[in-house]
């Protein structure tokens, strides 16, 4: 059921990210310490959880193993790690099925805690049995809604976190109004779309909506992959067959919604030597900066959260709610804006912080707790 990448990758971030802090090298018996140290503790303040003598958590994750995808789920193991947890996590390529399937069987495997991240209408069903039996429960991106509606209650004893979509779409599309001058009203766009039924997706098209409603923008195309399990080369599929009913100086824009869609528009206009469109997009990672480099003046800027910080959050979330700490029914991460000509060969995801305030910063994340800054004492010495 787990994927065997992502076992390997759980030992390669314990060993590589989680090292001692001094230069002496610890022996056999220091880490059997350290562990016996880190249970004395989980089992002070994680009683129930640690009945069984370990606190074992599972990260779903109903998107595409995609950059970041892996920095999110990065953010989950390491947290945990640091937390003395046992981490495991299942990838179903945005399959809402097999997302169903992997819910159900966490709950019957008898898991202490779930982050389900991009669940669907279903997530409030499907997690009901994992309240039910005491399993605690963080989801990102996801329905946690009584009927499948946002609108509704949410899921007794969830936590909901998300991005600022909201302002996410506001700084994406402000970019597009300010790259250019204001007697070019409305801009002509090529809007790209995945849904609906994706939350992050459903809440950025309202607020382009009313951007088009207000006369700012006029929709030329749309880009909408078929296939939502590879967005990336449906985009670029889909937009490559776009591009030759679409004359040169037809378009202004792309709005990429989400970075996969915005990185294959891009390969579709590099393909066609297509260098009269810009794009402005959604989310980053390394891979986005490395693209947004090599096309300075295509892609022009992204709006994102740190991806990895949002792993961190959750896993934090989930940690508070195992030690019986009040956590909030929603929680949303501060959206930024990322110049690409504020980007140069240096800056990668671990230190844009250099060129972009308050990027990624884990200081004041639900990290006030002795028992967790207990914990973390212990793991990060080994």
């Amino acid at each position: 059921m787990k994927k065997t990448f992502f076992i390997l990758l759980i030992f390669v971030l314990f060993t590589g990210c989680i090292r001692p802090k001094s230069s002496d090298t610890p022996g056999v018996s220091d880490y059997s310490s350290a562990g016996s140290r880190v249970e004395d503790v989980l089992r002070r303040v994680m009683p129930e959880q640690m009945k069984d003598g370990k606190v074992r958590v599972a990260v779903i994750r109903n998107l595409s193993n995609s950059d970041h995808t892996r920095l999110f789920i990065s953010g989950c193991i390491i947290e945990g790690i640091a937390l003395g947890f046992e981490v495991d996590v299942f990838i179903t390529d945005s399959d809402n099925e097999l997302c169903r399937k992997y819910i159900a069987q966490v709950i019957e495997s008898d898991y202490d805690g779930i982050i389900l991240s991009h669940g669907g209408t279903y997530t409030y069903d499907a997690l009901l049995p994992a309240i039910e039996k005491g399993i605690k429960v963080v989801t990102f991106d996801s329905i946690p809604f009584k009927d499948g509606n946002i609108n509704n209650e949410i899921l007794t004893g969830v936590t909901h976190t998300a991005q600022e979509d909201i302002k996410l779409a506001e700084l994406s599309l402000d970019a597009i109004l300010n790259y250019f001058p204001a007697s070019r009203r409305p801009v002509r766009v090529i809007r790209t779309w995945m849904g609906p039924g994706i939350v992050p997706l459903d809440i950025r098209k309202t607020v382009y909506d009313k951007y088009a409603a207000d006369g700012k923008f006029m929709e030329i195309g749309l880009v909408a992959p078929a296939d939502h399990s590879n967005p990336r080369d449906g985009s670029r599929k889909a937009l490559a067959n776009l591009l030759p009913k679409i004359p040169v100086g037809s378009v202004d824009a792309i709005w990429g919604c989400y970075d996969e869609l915005a990185k294959g528009c891009l390969d579709a206009l590099l393909e066609a030597d297509r260098t009269d469109i810009v794009i402005m997009s959604i989310d980053i990672s390394d891979n986005d900066i490395g693209y947004m480099l090599a096309n300075p003046k295509i892609w022009i800027s992204t709006a994102a959260v740190d991806p990895k910080l949002i792993g961190i959050t959750n896993m934090r979330l989930l940690a508070m709610k195992f030690a019986g700490e009040p956590t909030p029914d929603t929680y949303y991460l501060e959206a930024h804006h990322v110049p690409t000509d504020l980007l140069d060969s240096a800056v990668n995801m671990t230190n844009l912080s250099r060129v972009i305030e308050g990027w990624g910063s884990e200081t004041g994340v639900f990290d006030h707790f002795d028992w967790m800054n207990e914990l973390k004492a212990i793991t990060y010495r080994y």
